[in-house]
């Protein structure tokens, strides 16, 4: 059985302190939760405060990005082992506003994977489609791409670590979200494709979650789908309410 997982990406949002606060409220209301894990991804900066405040409850800490190297002349990067120091279990990988706006590649992907692994790190490697792409029918192979590319090169027993995220482009912070029917096909077909790159073991045991306007009303329906596994949550995660909701939908 695959344990969901339920992610809070906070992106460029939220001080040390409104991160601290948020952890505070949102304890009280997930402690009873034990059948599913529980992340929050600060920004750096709230990093430390956040693994403070998360300490002692079944809340996770993670990363939004990490760099490929362990130290040296990298300005404005964080290294893996920054992050497993100051307390984070997982850290994002590849995620479209980082494709979109950073220079992010599929190579750059692997790179960082690689890196955290090395440190002790869970990545959350993220994987999605544009619009533009959709609508030309090319879902399929741009998820290959991206999944194959990021990928390549793990072993069997490294992927047992790796939690992949499908998160379509065209429904991130849009409002709009795949049916429940279109995030499974896609979901389906990663785990298809796992199958085919490492085996069967590991496409039945590694979690992929949706990511894309995922709020409290539909993460339900998204969780009756077979092959998925849990939610990487925008938004909805900044306020302890709605995020509370979500982690017990």
């Amino acid at each position: 059985m695959r344990k969901p997982l339920i992610a809070g990406n906070w992106k460029m949002f939220k001080t040390a302190k409104e991160a601290a606060l948020m952890i505070e409220e949102l304890k009280a209301k997930v402690s009873d939760v034990k059948d599913r894990e529980i992340a929050l991804c600060p920004t750096f900066t709230a990093l430390e405060s956040a693994v403070r405040a998360a300490k002692g409850s079944n809340i996770n800490i993670g990363g939004q990005n990490v760099f490929w190297e362990e130290k040296g002349a990298f300005t404005g990067e964080i290294a893996p082992n920054m992050l497993k120091d100051i307390g984070c279990k997982f850290v994002i990988i590849g995620h479209s506003e980082r494709r979109q706006y950073f220079g992010e590649t599929d190579e750059t992907v692997n790179k960082r994977i690689f890196a955290a692994l090395k440190a002790g790190l869970f990545p959350i490697v993220c994987v999605g489609e544009t619009l533009e792409q959709r609508e030309s029918d090319k879902t399929f192979s741009v998820i290959e791409t991206q999944t194959k590319n990021g990928l390549k090169g793990l072993s069997v027993e490294q992927m047992k670590n790796i939690v992949v995220a499908y998160e379509p482009v065209w429904a991130i912070g849009t409002g709009k979200t795949a049916t429940p029917a279109q995030a499974q096909e896609v979901h389906a077909f990663i785990r298809k494709l796992l199958k085919d790159l490492f085996g069967a073991e590991i496409s039945a045991i590694t979690r992929i979650l949706y990511g894309g306007s995922v709020k409290p009303d539909n993460m339900k329906e998204l969780m009756e789908c077979e092959d998925i596994d849990g939610g990487l949550v925008g938004g909805a995660s900044l306020e302890a309410e709605s995020f509370a909701k979500i982690v017990k939908y």
